[in-house]
């Protein structure tokens, strides 16, 4: 392989077992974030630059299969095999409520408005919660053709995004009546469902395709084969230019929205990639695997001099985060005794 073409990502170790789901928060001013989810129940919160590993979210019995932050950043959201969906303070790491469900939880979404939580699973039931009135039952949505594998908000917390485990085709649930208004049909079931950033694009992984939707009309924009059944897919999100999918493959690989063509081509896991998401500045994107790392990957290098690496936005876009805007975050969050030990020695280097 051409050297210039080879990636070398940063690895995130901690997890003990498979990471299934990640998630970027939008860009604050204490900069950007990433959670991860796990098999191994311990939700983890990472700086989204850099990966430094701010703490583990404790509290979970079983394995936790979604993960999302709060536009702010200041909640976290958690959906887990031991039939609950938690909301956690992303600052501290504490626990500040707990729905419990009949089943399952796979997935788990905050509306753009951070006011309501939407959580799917295998009861095959949409759940709205009202964070302002957590003690106060759900609103049901009516009820889900399969067990439900993927959510998300759309049209301003107006429209659900849905899709299931065992039937292809992603259903938009119109929030204020509770019933289906489209179907974008697939042949296999949708394992990843992504709004871009603009509010464009639907981007949808089943089986061997990556597709993207016009999310105001519903229409399909774009269809692409992948050379491997592919788990996840995202769209950059500053340009649009390009898309990275993953599967069980192992390898993660870059296209060009407009072509299909495979620009790069990165191998580093070793085991199939469960989730791939590019950072909201598109210059990074990251990867989770059955082998239980996390690797961000320079969305730049791959197109550039190897003598200079440069972001695909040619820098500019980066987000600096200083270890005080870090601190503020971190301060008060629960951390592990190895966090503990970590900050112990880099006080005493100060």
């Amino acid at each position: 392989m051409d050297k210039k073409r080879v990636a070398v990502p940063l690895v995130c170790h901690g997890h003990s077992r498979p990471v299934v789901d990640l998630f970027y928060s939008p860009v604050t001013p204490d900069g950007y974030f990433l959670i991860s989810a796990s098999k191994d129940s311990n939700p983890m919160l990472r700086n989204g630059e850099t990966g430094d590993w701010i703490g583990t979210f404790e509290g979970h019995k079983g394995a936790v299969w979604s993960c999302c932050l709060d536009t702010n950043a200041f909640r976290a959201a958690t959906g887990s095999a031991d039939f609950s969906a938690k909301i956690w303070d992303a600052t501290t790491g504490d626990i500040l409520h707990s729905f419990e469900h009949k089943h399952i939880v796979r997935a788990c979404a905050f509306s753009e408005d951070t006011n309501f939580l939407l959580t799917g699973g295998v009861e095959k039931v949409l759940r709205i919660y009202d964070l302002n009135r957590p003690d106060a039952p759900p609103r049901e949505v009516d009820k889900s053709p399969g067990s439900v594998r993927t959510v998300t908000w759309l049209h301003s917390d107006q429209t659900i995004l849905s899709s299931c485990t065992d039937m292809g085709g992603v259903r938009l649930w119109d929030v204020r009546t509770g019933k289906v208004v489209e179907t974008l049909e697939t042949k296999s079931p949708v394992t990843s469902a992504e709004v871009s950033q603009d509010g464009r694009y639907i981007t949808t992984a089943d089986g061997f395709s990556v597709k993207f939707w016009d999310a105001n009309h519903f229409g399909l924009v774009k269809s692409y084969n992948m050379p491997c059944t592919v788990e996840s897919a995202s769209l950059e999100p500053k340009y649009g230019f390009k898309f990275v999918a993953a599967g069980e493959d192992m390898w993660i690989r870059v296209f060009d929205f407009h072509t299909g063509d495979e620009i790069a081509c990165n191998k580093g896991h070793h085991g199939p990639v469960h989730c791939v998401r590019f950072a909201p500045g598109g210059e990074t994107y990251a990867s989770g695997s059955e082998d239980g790392t996390i690797r961000i990957w320079q969305t730049g290098p791959l197109i550039n001099d190897e003598s200079e690496p440069i972001a695909a936005n040619g820098g500019t876009g980066r987000v600096k985060v200083s270890a005080d805007e870090v601190s503020r975050k971190i301060e008060g969050f629960h951390i592990t005794d190895e966090g503990k030990s970590r900050e112990k020695e880099e006080m005493e280097n100060a």
